[in-house]
């Protein structure tokens, strides 16, 4: 047994639940996290109204929790690694329901913001721990894929539904229905998660690196706060400076520190791995375009068409139904072809998507994005599905909450950088555009009224120019994604970078 055992050590680390029931467990714990993060900012008028603050105030309520989201992330992965995942999904998943209530109890602004960073940090578990559960409940690699391309679909569907609902509740109830509605669901997700469940027994608890997370955070915190505000606080502003002077220090002391650990939050030689340095920057670049245009068109649409919250959500129906079809396609196309050229052609088509949007303007209905987002879906159904499956693929199976968790941390940091970076473009090229136009134009009229329908038509044609020129800026950035994906993207069956504990359970599937 022991000689067995030493031949395939990822066997101590199987589950033994039904897995298709785990994967539907951790799928609904990945919704409920997911559909709050999307449909806060829906409520984000109402609460200006209810507390009287300022829009820039009211801007903490999404920042609070997307720092506190993305500094625990790695924490939980390692947690989970330590401790076994299944307590850590719980446990999570009990604290995040409770938090919810309490947040739409909240009685004034701080109350909701105080809330709303507990709400990040016990949230950050649900993702690396889900793909860790799904990793360890799947014995099979093909079907593993398969279950982590429609694990994968999940963020997207959020974002789908988010808005529907959030629009719905928001209109006919109140803001503090969007939390509410975290009780009933979150209560069917613990029933599942109590019945359906196993637990896992992690081999090595170690030592958890306390000191490490602490300086790990305060690079976090620097530079996703600088990527949330920078825009409005101006990108050389003094405190735009202070977060980039301490996203260096701390992140060299992280360096310096986990390096030395025995048991590392974030174990760098994880970046000796091509696998995963490709993964991660393939990532990077999908979640931001992804989220730069999602956070883009809904301002477009509300801008210049007048749709409303809930028109706007069903504009992304055609995206969020394409995902999920593609997502286990694209796992399949990896199994029978190298994953990267799955990944390539995933962010190939998603550049074609953005590249189509590149012509918007005031008379376009409901059909014409429909086309674009469709390919959008497919494209990035298509290439996360992959990149999800060799995160967890190419480590142990005792490394795969960190593995996940470095994951979904560059996603979230993509994700950040891509709406910074597009919301700037926009900003940017607009005031360009203004002056470009302004100078090929002429206004025949001295009349003040029809100067001034002039100068609203000049920035008009200027806002247009700009959303053309980012979206190109888009397209460009996923073809740079598709190219890394085809260039340095490597497969787990290439055996070169790949532990001896990995090289064993591929031998053993």
């Amino acid at each position: 047994m022991a000689e067995s055992a030493a031949e395939n050590p990822q066997q101590m680390h199987r589950l033994t639940g039904h897995p298709w029931l785990i994967l539907a467990t951790v799928m609904l714990g990945t919704l409920l996290v997911g559909l709050d993060r999307t449909v806060v900012n829906l409520a984000v008028p109402k609460v200006i109204s209810d507390f009287g603050i300022s829009v820039t105030t009211a801007a903490w309520i999404a920042t609070a929790y997307i720092i506190s989201n993305a500094v625990f992330v790695p924490v939980f992965g390692k947690l989970g690694d330590m401790l076994g995942n299944r307590v850590i999904y719980l446990w999570s998943l009990v604290g995040f329901v409770g938090v919810s209530v309490m947040t739409g109890l909240a009685w004034n602004f701080d109350a909701l913001i105080f809330f709303r960073v507990l709400q990040g940090l016990v949230g950050a578990a649900i993702y690396p721990t889900a793909m860790s559960l799904i990793a360890k409940s799947f014995a099979d690699r093909k079907a593993r894929a398969q279950a982590l391309g429609i694990w994968s679909s999940s963020f997207a569907v959020s974002a789908i539904i988010g808005p529907l609902l959030g629009g719905y509740l928001i209109d006919n109830f109140s803001w503090r229905m969007i939390f509410y509605i975290n009780l009933p669901i979150g209560l069917i997700g613990l029933a599942m998660t109590i019945f359906f469940l196993p637990h896992d027994r992690p081999v090595d608890r170690g030592a958890f690196d306390w000191f490490g997370s602490i300086l790990l955070a305060g690079a976090i915190t620097s530079m996703v706060l600088v990527l949330d505000q920078g825009q409005s606080w101006g990108w050389t502003a003094m405190p735009s400076l202070l977060c980039y002077v301490g996203t260096v220090v701390f992140g060299y002391l992280t360096y310096w520190w986990e390096t030395r650990h025995s048991h590392p939050v974030i174990d760098f030689k994880l970046f000796k791995n091509p696998t995963i340095v490709s993964v991660l920057a393939v990532s990077f670049v999908s979640f931001g375009g992804m989220m730069g245009s999602m956070f883009l068109l809904p301002v477009f649409t509300q801008t210049f068409l007048g749709y409303d919250a809930i028109k706007t959500g069903l504009l992304f129906l055609p995206m969020g139904l394409a995902l999920p079809i593609f997502a286990p396609l694209g796992a399949r196309l990896a199994q029978r072809f190298h994953p990267r050229y799955t990944v390539s052609l995933g962010m190939a088509i998603a550049a074609l998507s953005f590249f189509m949007l590149r012509n918007l303007n005031p008379g376009m209905g409901f059909m014409d994005f429909a086309p674009a987002l469709i390919l959008l879906g497919a494209g990035l159904g298509l290439g996360m599905s992959p990149l999800t499956t060799a995160a967890t693929t190419a480590v142990p199976i005792s490394e795969v909450g960190m593995s996940s968790a470095l994951l979904n941390l560059t996603r979230n940091i993509g994700g950040a950088f891509g709406i910074a970076l597009f919301g700037t473009l926009l900003t940017t090229a607009t005031n360009s555009n203004v002056l470009q136009v302004a100078q090929d134009s002429l206004i025949r009229s001295n009349v003040p009224t029809v100067i001034a329908q002039g100068v609203q038509l000049i920035i008009l044609k200027a806002d247009l120019l700009a959303y053309g020129e980012v979206f190109r800026v888009a397209a460009l950035a996923m073809l740079i994604g598709a190219v890394i994906g085809l260039i340095l993207l490597r497969s787990q069956g290439d055996g070169s970078q790949l532990s001896a504990e990995v090289k064993a359970e591929a031998m053993a599937g």
